[in-house]
């Protein structure tokens, strides 16, 4: 190897080489882009927001709650019935609070309905059919539970939500009636 092997394989850029002279170019600009960096880059946004902004419902909301399970009739006549009570901004819905009142078989006929109605949609299950102590305090409790979360399961599915003809008449109409569907 000679000397001038050794400055083929490394060559030297002198000062005045058009690489050297874009190159320190472009890190000069670089450099002087960090230093010079818009102040308003680094802020926070300080936007002050309103009371009700800050607390009121958001955009959209939907709860729903079946709660204060009653028992009516005597004997073979008995049957539990659940309270629904819906609050939503949703403008699928009619109204923005509502309570209603349904029984388990309420439930069995409106999921009829939405698997019927709704084929791209898998429908949850219901909580199981319940043959003996189906009135003790336990049993009712398991089952409002089980409602609830189905409910509120259907209830958050945007397609249903939209596409639905049953659902906010389930959740909301007092008069609602299984047989119209």
């Amino acid at each position: 190897n000679t000397s001038a092997d050794a400055a083929a394989d490394h060559p030297q850029k002198s000062p005045t080489s058009p690489t050297s002279s874009s190159q320190s170019q472009s890190e000069a600009l670089a450099a002087a882009a960090r230093i010079h960096r818009p102040i308003m880059q680094s802020l926070p946004d300080t936007r002050t927001q309103s009371f009700d902004e800050i607390y009121g419902p958001p955009e959209n909301f939907l709860e729903i709650e079946v709660r204060n399970p009653r028992t009516h009739g005597i004997g073979r006549h008995m049957y539990t019935d659940y309270e629904i009570v819906c609050r939503t901004n949703i403008p699928a819905f009619k109204l923005r609070q509502s309570t209603v009142r349904r029984r388990y078989s309420d439930f069995e006929y409106f999921r009829d309905i939405l698997e019927r109605e709704s084929a791209r949609v898998t429908i949850p299950p219901l909580p199981g059919k319940v043959f003996t102590n189906r009135f003790s305090d336990d049993v009712i409790e398991g089952r409002r539970a089980g409602l609830e979360k189905f409910l509120k399961i259907v209830v958050g599915h945007p397609l249903l939500q939209t596409g639905s003809k049953v659902l906010a008449g389930f959740v909301q109409d007092p008069n609602w009636d299984r047989n119209a569907w």
